[in-house]
């Protein structure tokens, strides 16, 4: 088959351009996304019970679930984690088992449990990683916090008629609502509860369709229209009236009524001013850099129609570290093309170097084309085997191209050159080929979320080495021999001929002789080969040569997770953030060198947010800073974090502030250790203990636990006697309730907008 293509005058031609076409044409289909997809089989249930405490949430919505579900075929783990006003549940399957029927096994159970709290509101089961980050984009402006909610609410609507843009989500706000607060001598005076407004505002503002009347020439719809959606209408609303001289009370005669957010602290500040974030999300089918390109593209256009003073700033990019490194693959696969064809031009002619050159696209372009048909994308992993592949590929081509050059000096015509060189190294070069999938393909049968990553790179990688087989066998032979066919004859010019001197001179002289030494003490050069794989091995053992289960990706942004005891008012959490903040520019100060672009490009704070707690309140928040690309900047992100955790110094109060770069891939924590125990006040001290002794190691940081002391909880119950007067626990408790957690008197949906 070798001779055929060779000899053929088209078919090596025919082959090389149907590969490079099914290779072009497959380049739209080809995905750009950060990581492969290694979302893990995870199930989280999500149990809302509003006001209450941890310790009643672990006994009467934890437990339960973990029952139900601990007898699901394919489970792996249950964990349940039981916060103030939630539990968050979460169920991992088996890598053996199907999601779909794990899915629906997991919503049958949960869905069957009836003995839940009555204020517990119904449980949210949802899968976990279905959308991946691409970008956010900070909106500020001269305008009052519900106005830039509404205008939020806008941007949202039209960035979802853009192509390519399906997920977006506002963040920097609570529940929007309008609060009825009354005094207590309002509700003294006229005998009210809040109960009871609570209970009149529903049954008086209603929007109720009431049923049709047909007539003979028209139907018509029945509704009862008096809904109250806004300050104003509800203000008018009566809700006491007097039967003897027919006056009424209207609600704003005992109400202050006020449109706002639930939370206070529910809130982010972007560059120093209050901004809403809109948070956009890509599914896993979708293309990173196509996402981002319909972003930008929605922020040029608002910005020309923008009102004054409003800004858009594209904010936590993580398709720039795709972008930058596929920029990356090209320049070094462009790189690499270069050099081979000059140096190839140094021992050969031009048209047989750029022959040889031309393995390179070839190879790529067929093996896109095989990573299409097995759903595989261009992402950080299966770059690295693109990478790995540009060198190896090459040097088969070297070598085919090489031993046909000398069948040609030995006086071979140039088709049986061509023939018999690629035919004497085939079995070396499909050797070396057995022997990188030998390598790589027990990767393919990695478990586990580090698994389903890794296993891209034999997948890649062996699909463009086989490629390039088919190229180096059945298209290369043929140019290289049409090659030699019209340049053997040519004569050498006088660089060739200097040139080819001087590496004779290297091949017999420098080389030859120094392989006479290496055979004369041949002992003493296996010995020091022996002694070098010695060293090596002790390298590894001795943590010379550190283990490191994946490896860091140098990204553009850094975060402060800040922690303070539960309680903490809202005002002592910004005063930690304005330490930090404070810490942070004098890191900024300290690494922008004069003149130049500053390292920090902005700066994020999001209160009411920490993802290593997994809490909200006015307790938690997270500084995030945007940073020069990594190839501007000198610095190393570990190199800055460290320097912001030294200007920070010492935070009094604070149970923990973490330092670090938001996690890329499938990697997690550094250091997890879960404790179990049935005394929690044993495994507080066994943790405190065994952070103490990680301490000890260089290099260990930001330590903290997930067991903190909760809010200060004061108890109530009735005094003896009190039955008597016609109270009872239900009664007193759901006043209570009313008074201090407040009442849900109607859900409004005004536009995009929920009330």
């Amino acid at each position: 088959m070798i001779r055929f293509f060779a000899a053929h005058p088209t078919a090596s031609n025919l082959l090389m351009l149907f590969l490079m076409v099914i290779g072009l044409t497959s380049l739209p289909k080809l995905k750009r996304e950060t990581f492969p997809d290694f979302t893990p089989g995870e199930i989280q249930i999500t149990v809302p019970y509003p006001g209450a405490s941890p310790e009643d949430i672990e006994e009467s919505v934890c437990l339960l679930i973990e029952n139900a579900i601990d007898g699901i075929n394919d489970v792996e783990e249950v964990r349940c984690q039981a916060m103030e006003n939630s539990a968050v549940a979460v169920a991992r399957m088996t890598d053996s088992g199907d999601f779909q029927r794990f899915l629906d096994d997991v919503k049958t159970e949960v869905e069957a449990i009836d003995d839940f709290p009555d204020q517990t509101e119904p449980p949210v089961i949802r899968q976990l990683s279905r959308t991946d980050a691409v970008a956010s984009i900070a909106v500020t402006g001269p305008m009052s916090v519900t106005d830039l909610k509404a205008y939020a609410e806008q941007l949202k609507t039209r960035l979802l008629l853009y192509p390519h843009i399906s997920q977006v989500s506002i963040a920097g706000f609570s529940q929007h609502q309008f609060q009825v607060r009354v005094s207590n001598r309002a509700l003294l005076q006229y005998g009210l509860s809040v109960s009871d407004l609570a209970q009149v505002i529903e049954q008086q503002s209603l929007n109720l369709p009431a049923g049709s009347i047909e007539s003979q020439d028209r139907d018509y719809l029945i509704r009862f229209m008096d809904q109250r959606r806004s300050p104003r209408e509800l203000a008018d609303l009566v809700v006491l009236g007097a039967s003897d001289s027919g006056g009424e009370v209207k609600l704003g005669d005992v109400a202050d009524i006020q449109d706002r957010f639930e939370l206070d602290e529910d809130k982010m500040l972007f560059n120093g001013q209050r901004a809403a974030l809109l948070q956009v999300t890509k599914t896993k089918a979708q293309d990173t850099l196509t996402v981002m390109g319909s972003i930008r593209a929605f922020i040029d256009e608002q910005r020309q129609t923008a009102p004054p003073g409003v800004q858009f700033t594209i904010t936590q990019d993580r398709s720039s570290i795709v972008s930058d490194r596929l920029n990356m693959l090209v320049t070094n696969g462009l790189q690499g093309l270069l050099l081979v064809f000059l140096v190839m031009w140094l021992f050969f002619r031009l048209r047989f170097a750029f022959w040889v050159a031309m393995g390179l696209p070839v190879s790529f372009l067929g093996g896109l084309f095989v990573m299409t048909l097995m759903g595989q994308s261009i992402n950080m992993i299966s770059m690295v085997a693109l990478l790995i592949a540009t060198g190896l590929l090459m040097d088969d081509a070297i070598v085919i191209s090489e031993n046909i050059a000398a069948q040609l000096k030995k006086g071979k015509k140039a088709l049986d050159a061509a023939v018999t060189g690629t035919v004497e190294v085939m079995p070396g070069v499909i050797s070396s080929f057995l022997t990188s999938t030998a390598v790589f393909l027990p990767m393919a049968f990695l478990s586990g979320d580090m698994g389903k990553v890794l296993q891209v790179i034999p997948a890649v990688l062996i699909a463009v080495l086989a490629i390039s087989l088919i190229e180096a066998f059945l298209i290369l032979p043929h140019h290289l021999a049409h090659s030699l066919l019209h340049h053997a004859e040519a004569p050498n010019g006088h660089f060739r001929q200097r040139f080819e001197e001087k590496v004779d001179w290297v091949r017999n002289q420098l080389l030859g002789r120094t392989i006479d030494r290496i055979i004369e003490w041949r002992y003493l050069f296996l010995g020091l080969v022996i002694a070098l794989f010695l060293t090596s091995v002790g390298m590894v053992a001795g943590g010379i040569l550190k283990f490191q289960a994946f490896p860091d990706i140098e990204g553009d942004s850094i975060e402060a997770r800040i922690l303070l005891p539960q309680g903490t008012p809202l005002w002592r959490t910004e005063e930690v953030v304005t330490q930090l903040t404070s810490a942070l520019e004098r890191v900024n100060e300290y690494y922008t060198e004069p003149g130049g672009p500053d390292l920090v490009a902005e700066t994020s704070i999001q209160f009411n947010q920490n993802l290593d707690a997994n809490e909200t309140g006015a307790h938690v928040a997270t500084i995030k800073a945007d940073l020069l690309g990594s190839e501007q900047r000198r610095q190393r992100l570990d190199e800055i974090l460290q320097r912001w955790r030294t200007e920070t110094g010492t935070v009094a109060d604070v149970l923990s502030v973490n330092f670090k770069e938001p996690t890329l891939g499938p990697a997690g924590r550094a250091i997890e250790i879960r404790l179990m125990g049935e005394d929690l006040e044993r495994l507080k001290l066994a943790s405190l203990e065994l952070q103490d002794w990680l301490r000890n190691y260089r290099g260990v940081v930001d330590l903290s636990d997930d067991q903190r002391p909760g809010k200060p909880e004061l108890r109530l119950r009735l005094r003896e006697g009190s039955y008597a007067l016609g109270l009872n626990a239900s009664m007193i408790a759901s006043q209570l309730r009313a008074g201090f957690y407040g009442s849900t008197a109607d859900e409004i949906q005004l536009g995009p907008e929920s009330y």
